[in-house]
């Protein structure tokens, strides 16, 4: 055999192996972004060690308060409380709300009269910068994955403090999954046996089909778009984090679904695979508009209607579930 020859061969040989060992590192990759995140959870979960509360603010019979939650293993939860002003020994409903992103915990100030509820919505647990775009997401990406692993966590240490409340009636723990939220409020209240219901409102599952169908006005290009989607889609976890993976076992308590007729930024495929998953009882209720937003307030009011009329109806006895 000539040298030549057998130069090629073992370039080639290492390029095989080369080659091979890039493959091992993205199976072991692959397989350690998408591993079962519940040990994670309780591993994460806290018991409540200290909390900080801000002065209240009280306008037009509302009080709003800022709290601060510390868990033993220093974990940290922030949360605004939306009460009825005044005697705090009446027990009543408690709304715990996982809002869009970047609405946090001021997505209940957005539900105006408190209707009798205590409304506590979440801050997300993000540590990095919210404002990052296109390529600076990539520095992002480890604290994103660490937000989206402990949201589940510090909903179950919220109601730690929420539930140790005078005002509060354990019988009545609502979590709100609202948009973005969907998915960890469907996880907390699969972990959580004190969540007595679950709302999803414009939420759905299939991640992939989330994450594609809103990069469509951003990239026009469908297999670009399609890759984008996916390794989004594995970088968060999609697969192990999907509602629908974790909506069955939210019974026998109820689950409730609100769509949005018109809505688009969920599609419906992502809707009908969450709805399929939810096991009885289970209702959904499709509500004229678009997605909810700020600037939409007639879409928030008609959804906070329609949790109100819901709740009031079944407390009653009144509307069969599906």
């Amino acid at each position: 055999m000539s040298r030549s020859r057998s130069a090629i061969f073992r370039w080639a040989r290492r390029g095989a192996w080369v080659l091979a060992s890039l493959v091992l590192v993205g199976i072991a990759g692959t397989a350690w972004l998408l591993r079962d995140p519940e040990p994670y959870f309780l591993e994460r979960r806290s018991t409540l060690a200290a909390v900080d509360t801000a002065p209240a603010a009280i306008a037009d019979g509302v009080e709003d308060q800022l709290v601060t939650i510390r868990g033993e293993n220093g974990f940290t939860v922030h949360l605004a409380v939306r009460r009825p002003a005044g005697v705090d020994t009446v027990r009543r409903p408690l709304y715990l709300i996982l809002g869009g992103h970047q609405r946090g915990r001021d997505a209940g100030a957005l539900l105006g009269d408190t209707r009798g509820n205590i409304y506590a919505s979440l801050e997300y647990p993000f540590e990095g910068n919210d404002r990052a775009k296109g390529v600076a997401l990539v520095a992002e990406v480890p604290a994103i994955r660490r937000a989206l692993y402990d949201t589940p966590p510090a909903v179950m240490l919220a109601l730690d403090y929420l539930l140790q409340r005078p005002d509060v009636d354990p019988a009545r723990v609502e979590l709100v999954g609202a948009s973005f939220g969907a998915p960890f409020a469907t996880i907390a209240a699969a972990l959580d046996p004190r969540v007595t219901r679950l709302w999803i409102a414009h939420g759905g599952g299939k991640p992939y089909t989330l994450f594609e169908h809103g990069l469509r006005p951003e990239i026009a290009f469908g297999p670009a778009r399609a890759a984008v989607a996916g390794l989004a889609t594995l970088l968060a976890s999609g697969p192990r984090l999907a509602p629908e993976h974790w909506v069955a076992r939210v019974s026998p308590r109820p689950v409730v679904m609100l769509n949005a007729e018109d809505d688009e930024r969920i599609p419906r495929p992502s809707v009908d695979a969450l709805w399929d998953a939810a096991l009885k009882p289970r209702t959904q209720l499709w509500l004229p508009g678009q997605h909810m937003q700020g600037n939409r307030p007639d879409v928030l009011e008609r959804l906070v209607q329609a949790m109100d009329d819901h709740a009031a109806a079944a407390d009653t006895g009144t509307r069969p579930t599906q």
